[in-house]
């Protein structure tokens, strides 16, 4: 099989000829700082893993009438990058901080600060466009070396994990117990924007996967009573949608999963991620994670990147990919991958996971 025959076989919950073997993105600082700055897809093909490339599009609306958008540049007293950006309406303005270091970036102030806020999200905020010709050829470029994924738009694919990031975690927490009301109303607008741009952008872009979700809905961030009654009802439209259009999605939760293992199925997904173990902040078990909902939806991660990835021997990494064959890939529908980013991680350990993936044949 190929590199895309494979991931596309284990992604149908099928059985490939031998375990897919990826990782979840390559990071900017894991490629300059270890691979003299390859691009993503040459680091797959270096390495011999099967490719899982992120389409990652300028989604920051320009230019729109109702919709200006203007940011401004700086450094922190600590060295790190700032981005203030200011949206101004016919009903107000909006602002939002972020804030980032080589390795990764965070929110320091929410662009949702008062509860009438989402009324200008919902009024003015404009769907963005997709860059088609764009897609097609990162498509084209990977050919049978692997997939290509992509996503929606906004801080993150879901619409809880997206308010999380607009309003903050916590609050939306507080706010489910009192405005519950407010919740859904805010959930519903993100959704809303989200399935016009399904149907306008992606419905026949050339995707193989598409990610949605988010750490925000892992349940060791949220109970699963938060999560069966704000995500599961508005991640289920989203994912018919998706299906409608044509693409596969993949629920992404990288934190705990044991508790909403069932609910996580129930959104309609065909794969869930990232699997993660306990010694990464998840509360991953494998065999009864693969009983549970195996047999419902595909699997893709599991692999400790710190722990072992990174810091692990080569002998710790190859019994390490072992495990995850024997448990998470029984009878197939699994692509393994580190549960998330890794940034310390010597090449050396990533030819010995990726030489010992391909030693576990079916």
């Amino acid at each position: 099989m190929t590199s895309r025959e494979r991931m596309l076989t284990a992604l149908s919950r099928g059985v490939p000829d031998r375990l897919p073997a990826t990782v979840h993105q390559w990071l900017d600082y894991h490629r300059n700082k270890y691979l003299g700055g390859m691009l993503a897809l040459e680091a797959f093909r270096k390495f011999r893993l099967d490719a899982a490339i992120t389409f990652i599009p300028n989604h920051i609306p320009k230019d729109e009438a109702n919709w200006r958008v203007t940011t401004r540049r700086s450094k922190t007293g600590e060295g790190n990058a700032s981005v203030r950006t200011t949206v101004t309406t016919p009903g107000g303005v909006l602002s939002e901080t972020s804030e980032g270091d080589s390795t990764t970036a965070w929110i320091v102030e929410r662009m949702v600060k008062r509860r009438e806020d989402i009324e200008l999200l919902g009024k003015y905020m404009p769907v963005p466009r997709l860059d088609r010709d764009a897609v097609s050829a990162m498509r084209k470029d990977i050919g049978d070396d692997g997939i290509l994924r992509g996503g929606l738009f906004g801080h993150q694919g879901g619409p809880w994990q997206d308010a999380c990031c607009l309003h903050g975690t916590q609050e939306m927490i507080l706010e489910t117990f009192d405005h519950p009301d407010w919740v859904r109303e805010f959930l519903e607008v993100l959704t809303e924007k989200r399935l016009l741009y399904i149907e306008r952008e992606l419905t026949g872009a050339e995707f193989d996967l598409i990610e949605t979700g988010g750490g925000a809905a892992s349940s060791t961030v949220i109970s699963p009573a938060i999560f069966r009654e704000f995500c599961l009802p508005v991640d289920r439209k989203i994912h018919d949608a998706l299906h409608a259009a044509g693409h596969k999605v993949v629920y992404h939760t990288c934190g705990g999963m044991m508790p909403i293992l069932e609910l996580i199925a129930a959104n309609g997904c065909d794969a869930s991620e990232t699997l993660s173990p306990p010694e990464v902040g998840g509360d991953a078990r494998p065999a009864e994670l693969k009983r549970r909902i195996g047999g419902k939806v595909a699997l893709i991660g599991g692999f400790n990147q710190f722990q072992v990835l990174s810091e692990g021997t080569h002998e710790e990494i190859r019994r390490a990919v072992k495990d995850c064959f024997e448990t998470y890939g029984a009878r197939g529908g699994y692509i393994m991958s580190p549960s998330d980013h890794f940034f310390e991680t010597p090449i050396e350990n990533l030819q010995v996971y990726s030489d010992a993936a391909r030693e576990c044949v079916y």
